[in-house]
């Protein structure tokens, strides 16, 4: 996914939701990845210990992605 135009496709609580939520598009052939939010990495001075969680797309991917979300 490096060098393509990525998109937040939605932010969750937690690390093991935006997992479950990437496991969901992987299973539908739409590649994802995860990352805490700047929110999140602040609250622990830059340690990743709690936070919200970013699930991250391809722009072209989003409207298929959401697709898959909503089913």
């Amino acid at each position: 996914m490096a060098g393509d135009s990525l998109v937040v496709l939605d932010v969750v609580a937690t690390e093991q939701e935006a997992e479950v939520v990437c496991g969901l598009l992987r299973s539908a052939g739409i590649e994802c990845l995860t990352r805490q939010t700047n929110v999140g990495a602040g609250a622990s001075d830059g340690l990743t210990v709690t936070g919200p969680y970013e699930v991250v797309v391809r722009a072209e991917d989003v409207e298929a992605a959401r697709e898959v979300l909503r089913s």
